[in-house]
């Protein structure tokens, strides 16, 4: 381990950020503690509340940066696309999913409101910035005009989350659409934008 002499004080605030990531990954949100990051850490356990001072002050940033990663993620896998709502849609779809079955903790942090603060200004603007992104597809391509394009996203959104929390929480295993053989998660998705694009 390194020794607390041995930090820059912006490199104790990126370590403190590692060794949470770290602890969320292979025990859970319940495991995430300043005391248990100091101690792996070598730091005097009020070196860490120099960049967070609780506990819900450290697990807000690892949300904001989980979706900042998602939304730098996906707008590289977008870009790979020409302009196509489908495979766009299919592109943001499948990156969460990804994220989400990699990193169950992780994507569990997102949603869960009573350890993040929602007050706060950067975890907002990060998941402004997300929602924004799917936003900006549906409203380039989507030709149903029967709703508007907030409630496209949501229903898109909805649609993407709950699979993937089903996914998480073992109700769903992967599996093949049985007419046309695809994977299912794919099929999912086509239903709804073949609603989105009639």
């Amino acid at each position: 381990m390194v020794k607390a002499s041995n930090y820059h004080h912006g490199d104790l605030r990126e370590k403190i950020l590692q060794t949470a990531f770290e602890l969320l990954d292979d025990e859970g949100i319940e495991a995430v503690g300043i005391r248990k990051i100091a101690r792996a850490l070598e730091v005097a356990h009020s070196a860490p509340a120099n960049h967070f001072k609780n506990k819900q002050a450290l697990l807000t940033a690892l949300a904001t940066e989980s979706f900042r990663y998602l939304v730098s993620k996906i707008g590289k896998d977008i870009s790979k696309e020409t302009g196509n709502l489908r495979l766009s849609i299919h592109s943001f779809s499948n990156t969460i999913l990804k994220f989400g079955l990699k990193y169950p903790n992780r994507y569990k942090l997102l949603w869960r409101r009573e350890y993040a603060n929602d007050q706060d200004g950067e975890l907002g603007a990060a998941m402004d910035d997300i929602y924004a992104v799917l936003t900006a597809i549906l409203g380039e391509h989507a030709k149903n005009k029967q709703v508007d394009v907030e409630s496209q996203a949501i229903a898109l959104w909805s649609l993407v989350h709950g699979y993937v929390l089903l996914r998480l929480d073992g109700n769903l295993k992967e599996g093949n659409d049985e007419v046309t053989g695809i994977k299912r998660q794919i099929a999912i998705i086509d239903v709804l934008i073949d609603g989105i694009i009639e």
